[in-house]
């Protein structure tokens, strides 16, 4: 069909068909008389491209999304967005402190914050793949929202960065990438950011939790024993993440960074420990398992 009708069927209108056409989004037939052909398969690629637009992607990020045949791209996406609407309304409350008398030199670091925060998170979600790179990603965001005041912070920061700058690539077999695509991929981020929440809760209170969930606990646990488990590609993949943060810097490394950088972590790291020990006390197997 030819460009007008595929407009009128689309709702797109010519210039943006012509556009996406330049951008190297869509690539229908040529007829000999010069025109377009535009076939079923072009007419779905544009409903796809609309609807990507609607959601505030540009031209690049829909290549990018096109390209990938995993669909981990819109994850990745669907973390940035969430991560640039938490800042937007940082940006916000700092606009209204402008707008009520606030120095605007007073606002430079809370800017600044923001900027530090965003190069962190981008880089982690780059350096894990798939699943642990989103939930990687929104679990140290809300840990780097505090402006960076001394030497030892501004020493973290770089160390971090150059940790995240030069650790080698996290890569699975194909068998367990696969597995991690099928098993991860309906879980958004809103799931995650619930699962974070769950996890806080839990290390605020342990003594509460394990009553509360101990018969969960149980099942967990012997499940943790089984043979399936062990012949799971959940435990190969889990011993594969252990080794390469090990291997990496992660756990000797950015882990103590980020304890210096963030007040904040470090309190959530100390609560962590503590959840951990009282874990251990009621469910010893657990340690012997992580060992």
């Amino acid at each position: 069909m030819l460009i007008k009708e595929t407009s009128k069927i689309t709702n797109v209108t010519k210039k943006a068909i012509e556009y996406y056409i330049e951008q190297g989004l869509l690539a229908p037939a040529i007829l000999d008389n010069g025109y377009r052909d535009f076939s079923e398969k072009d007419v779905a690629c544009l409903n796809k491209i609309s609807i990507l637009r609607k959601v505030g992607l540009s031209t690049e990020e829909i290549k990018t999304v096109f390209a990938d045949e995993t669909g981990s791209t819109l994850q990745k996406l669907s973390v940035q967005k969430e991560l640039t609407l938490q800042r937007e309304q940082v940006r916000k409350t700092i606009l209204d402190q402008l707008s009520g008398g606030k120095s605007y030199s007073d606002v430079v670091a809370e800017l600044e914050v923001i900027e530090q925060g965003t190069i962190i998170t981008d880089r982690l979600l780059e350096a894990f793949p798939g699943y642990y790179g989103r939930f990687i990603c929104l679990h140290f965001a809300r840990f780097l929202n505090e402006p960076i005041k001394t030497n030892e912070q501004l020493v973290a920061y770089q160390e971090i960065l150059e940790f995240l700058d030069t650790m080698p690539s996290l890569h699975f077999a194909q068998d367990l990438q696969d597995y991690l695509i099928e098993y991860t991929q309906q879980i958004s981020s809103q799931n995650i950011i619930a699962m974070i929440e769950t996890t806080k809760q839990s290390i605020e209170d342990p003594e509460k939790f394990l009553s509360e969930h101990k018969e969960i606990l149980e099942q967990y646990v012997a499940f943790k024993q089984s043979d399936e488990y062990k012949n799971s590609p959940i435990f190969t993949m889990q011993n594969v993440l252990k080794e390469f943060n090990r291997a990496s810097g992660y756990y000797d490394v950015f882990i103590p960074a980020m304890k210096k950088l963030s007040a904040s972590y470090a309190e959530y790291y100390r609560q962590m420990e503590l959840a951990n020990d009282k874990l251990l006390e009621q469910y010893p197997e657990i340690a012997k398992l992580n060992c």
